[in-house]
Protein backbone atom coordinates (compact mmCIF):
# COMPACT_ATOMS: atom_id res chain seq x y z
CA UNK A 1 0.00 0.00 0.00
CA UNK A 2 1.19 3.37 -0.74
CA UNK A 3 1.01 6.30 1.60
CA UNK A 4 -0.77 9.37 0.25
CA UNK A 5 -0.13 11.51 3.55
CA UNK A 6 2.35 14.66 2.85
CA UNK A 7 5.31 14.06 5.32
CA UNK A 8 6.58 17.18 7.44
CA UNK A 9 9.46 19.77 6.20
CA UNK A 10 12.47 18.69 6.74
CA UNK A 11 15.91 21.07 7.07
CA UNK A 12 14.32 23.70 4.80
CA UNK A 13 12.92 21.01 2.26
CA UNK A 14 9.20 20.17 1.83
CA UNK A 15 8.68 16.59 0.63
CA UNK A 16 5.61 14.74 -0.20
CA UNK A 17 5.28 10.94 0.66
CA UNK A 18 6.88 8.96 -2.27
CA UNK A 19 9.72 11.08 -2.77
CA UNK A 20 8.53 14.38 -5.13
CA UNK A 21 9.77 17.90 -4.30
CA UNK A 22 7.05 20.59 -3.41
CA UNK A 23 8.07 23.46 -5.58
CA UNK A 24 10.92 21.26 -7.15
CA UNK A 25 11.05 19.54 -11.21
CA UNK A 26 7.44 17.82 -11.43
CA UNK A 27 7.23 14.14 -12.78
CA UNK A 28 4.21 13.80 -15.25
CA UNK A 29 1.53 11.21 -14.04
CA UNK A 30 2.20 7.66 -15.45
CA UNK A 31 -1.33 6.96 -15.97
CA UNK A 32 -2.55 7.14 -19.52
CA UNK A 33 -4.13 10.01 -20.56
CA UNK A 34 -3.11 11.68 -16.95
CA UNK A 35 -2.03 15.31 -17.44
CA UNK A 36 -1.66 15.86 -13.44
CA UNK A 37 1.85 16.06 -11.77
CA UNK A 38 2.72 12.21 -10.66
CA UNK A 39 3.96 13.44 -6.78
CA UNK A 40 3.33 9.29 -5.50
CA UNK A 41 5.98 6.45 -6.21
CA UNK A 42 4.48 2.74 -6.89
CA UNK A 43 6.41 -0.54 -7.40
CA UNK A 44 6.15 -1.15 -11.45
CA UNK A 45 5.30 -5.21 -11.00
CA UNK A 46 6.00 -7.39 -8.03
CA UNK A 47 9.02 -8.74 -9.47
CA UNK A 48 10.59 -5.33 -9.59
CA UNK A 49 9.56 -3.53 -6.62
CA UNK A 50 12.10 -1.31 -6.36
CA UNK A 51 12.17 0.66 -9.62
CA UNK A 52 8.72 3.12 -9.58
CA UNK A 53 6.29 4.68 -11.56
CA UNK A 54 5.49 8.42 -10.36
CA UNK A 55 1.23 8.52 -10.01
CA UNK A 56 -1.28 11.06 -9.26
CA UNK A 57 -3.16 11.57 -5.92
CA UNK A 58 -6.21 10.09 -7.64
CA UNK A 59 -4.28 6.93 -9.74
CA UNK A 60 -1.98 6.08 -6.73
CA UNK A 61 -5.56 5.64 -4.68
CA UNK A 62 -6.75 3.53 -7.62
CA UNK A 63 -3.46 1.78 -7.94
CA UNK A 64 -3.46 1.06 -4.33
CA UNK A 65 -7.35 -0.72 -4.35
CA UNK A 66 -6.43 -3.07 -7.37
CA UNK A 67 -2.63 -3.97 -6.30
CA UNK A 68 -2.52 -7.42 -5.49
CA UNK A 69 0.80 -8.95 -5.08
CA UNK A 70 -0.41 -12.36 -5.68
CA UNK A 71 -2.08 -11.97 -8.37
CA UNK A 72 -1.88 -15.34 -11.11
CA UNK A 73 0.45 -17.18 -8.32
CA UNK A 74 -0.99 -20.66 -7.81
CA UNK A 75 -0.94 -21.68 -4.19
CA UNK A 76 2.65 -23.72 -4.53
CA UNK A 77 3.96 -20.74 -5.76
CA UNK A 78 2.87 -18.72 -2.75
CA UNK A 79 4.07 -21.09 -0.58
CA UNK A 80 7.24 -21.30 -2.03
CA UNK A 81 7.22 -17.19 -1.68
CA UNK A 82 6.43 -17.83 1.84
CA UNK A 83 8.87 -20.05 2.84
CA UNK A 84 11.91 -17.97 1.11
CA UNK A 85 10.76 -15.10 3.17
CA UNK A 86 11.17 -16.88 6.66
CA UNK A 87 15.16 -16.68 5.42
CA UNK A 88 15.25 -13.07 3.76
CA UNK A 89 15.80 -14.97 0.22
CA UNK A 90 18.94 -16.36 1.87
CA UNK A 91 20.51 -20.30 1.18
CA UNK A 92 20.22 -22.54 3.90
CA UNK A 93 22.38 -25.44 5.27
CA UNK A 94 22.22 -28.01 8.00
CA UNK A 95 23.26 -27.08 11.21
CA UNK A 96 27.06 -28.23 11.70
CA UNK A 97 27.88 -27.57 8.21
CA UNK A 98 30.85 -25.06 7.65
CA UNK A 99 29.44 -22.88 5.08
CA UNK A 100 32.74 -21.30 4.23
CA UNK A 101 33.52 -24.73 2.84
CA UNK A 102 31.33 -25.01 0.53
CA UNK A 103 31.98 -21.58 -0.87
CA UNK A 104 35.86 -22.35 -1.45
CA UNK A 105 36.70 -24.23 -4.44
CA UNK A 106 40.51 -24.98 -4.28
CA UNK A 107 40.51 -27.26 -7.11
CA UNK A 108 44.76 -27.56 -7.48
CA UNK A 109 44.91 -28.21 -3.15
CA UNK A 110 47.18 -24.66 -3.03
CA UNK A 111 44.97 -24.15 0.23
CA UNK A 112 45.61 -27.74 1.93
CA UNK A 113 49.47 -26.98 1.41
CA UNK A 114 49.07 -24.27 3.28
CA UNK A 115 47.30 -25.45 6.26
CA UNK A 116 44.03 -24.59 5.25
CA UNK A 117 41.77 -27.96 5.58
CA UNK A 118 38.07 -28.51 3.73
CA UNK A 119 37.12 -30.07 7.51
CA UNK A 120 36.26 -28.63 10.14
CA UNK A 121 38.99 -28.82 12.88
CA UNK A 122 38.04 -30.90 16.44
CA UNK A 123 36.23 -28.77 19.44
CA UNK A 124 38.63 -29.12 21.93
CA UNK A 125 37.82 -31.77 24.51
CA UNK A 126 37.28 -30.53 27.99
CA UNK A 127 39.49 -30.83 30.80
CA UNK A 128 38.67 -33.55 33.49
CA UNK A 129 37.33 -33.26 36.19
CA UNK A 130 38.76 -33.26 39.61
CA UNK A 131 37.51 -37.06 40.31
CA UNK A 132 38.33 -38.33 36.52
CA UNK A 133 42.18 -37.16 37.21
CA UNK A 134 42.26 -38.62 40.54
CA UNK A 135 40.75 -41.59 39.41
CA UNK A 136 43.26 -41.56 36.40
CA UNK A 137 45.77 -41.70 38.99
CA UNK A 138 44.81 -44.11 40.71
CA UNK A 139 43.51 -46.64 37.24
CA UNK A 140 40.36 -46.56 38.25
CA UNK A 141 37.72 -46.64 35.49
CA UNK A 142 34.34 -44.51 36.25
CA UNK A 143 31.76 -46.00 37.96
CA UNK A 144 34.19 -47.38 41.38
CA UNK A 145 32.76 -48.27 44.62
CA UNK A 146 34.64 -47.64 47.58
CA UNK A 147 35.96 -51.36 48.03
CA UNK A 148 37.59 -51.00 44.76
CA UNK A 149 39.14 -47.33 45.76
CA UNK A 150 40.30 -49.12 48.98
CA UNK A 151 41.62 -52.30 47.03
CA UNK A 152 43.54 -49.95 44.56
CA UNK A 153 44.78 -47.86 46.63
CA UNK A 154 46.65 -50.67 49.22
CA UNK A 155 48.41 -52.23 45.70
CA UNK A 156 49.40 -48.80 44.84
CA UNK A 157 50.54 -47.82 47.92
CA UNK A 158 52.67 -51.27 48.71
CA UNK A 159 54.28 -50.70 44.77
CA UNK A 160 55.34 -46.75 44.71
CA UNK A 161 56.40 -46.99 48.66
CA UNK A 162 60.08 -45.22 48.68
CA UNK A 163 61.40 -47.89 51.44
CA UNK A 164 61.11 -50.27 48.84
CA UNK A 165 62.99 -48.56 46.24
CA UNK A 166 65.88 -47.03 48.09
CA UNK A 167 64.17 -43.81 49.14
CA UNK A 168 63.71 -42.89 45.04
CA UNK A 169 62.31 -39.14 45.18
CA UNK A 170 60.58 -40.13 42.22
CA UNK A 171 58.63 -42.74 44.02
CA UNK A 172 58.10 -40.54 47.04
CA UNK A 173 56.44 -38.12 44.75
CA UNK A 174 54.21 -41.02 43.35
CA UNK A 175 53.19 -41.68 46.38
CA UNK A 176 51.91 -38.24 47.48
CA UNK A 177 49.77 -37.83 44.29
CA UNK A 178 48.46 -41.06 44.75
CA UNK A 179 47.63 -40.31 48.90
CA UNK A 180 46.09 -37.21 47.86
CA UNK A 181 43.81 -38.87 44.73
CA UNK A 182 42.32 -41.02 47.47
CA UNK A 183 42.23 -38.89 50.00
CA UNK A 184 39.84 -36.89 47.63
CA UNK A 185 37.98 -39.10 46.39
CA UNK A 186 36.92 -40.81 49.92
CA UNK A 187 36.16 -37.07 51.06
CA UNK A 188 33.67 -36.80 47.46
CA UNK A 189 31.92 -39.76 47.37
CA UNK A 190 29.07 -37.79 45.23
CA UNK A 191 31.56 -37.34 42.50
CA UNK A 192 33.17 -40.78 41.88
Amino acid sequence: MIAEEPLHAAAGRQHVRGGARIGGPSRACAWPNCDACGEYRAPRSRNSLREYQWLCLEHVREFNRNWDFFQGMNSDEIEAMRRDDVTWSRPTWPPGLNTADLRLKDPFELLHAHGFTRHRPEPPKRPPTTAQSHARTLGLEPGFTVSELKTRYKSLAKQHHPDLHGGDRHQEERLKEINAAYTWLLAHPGER
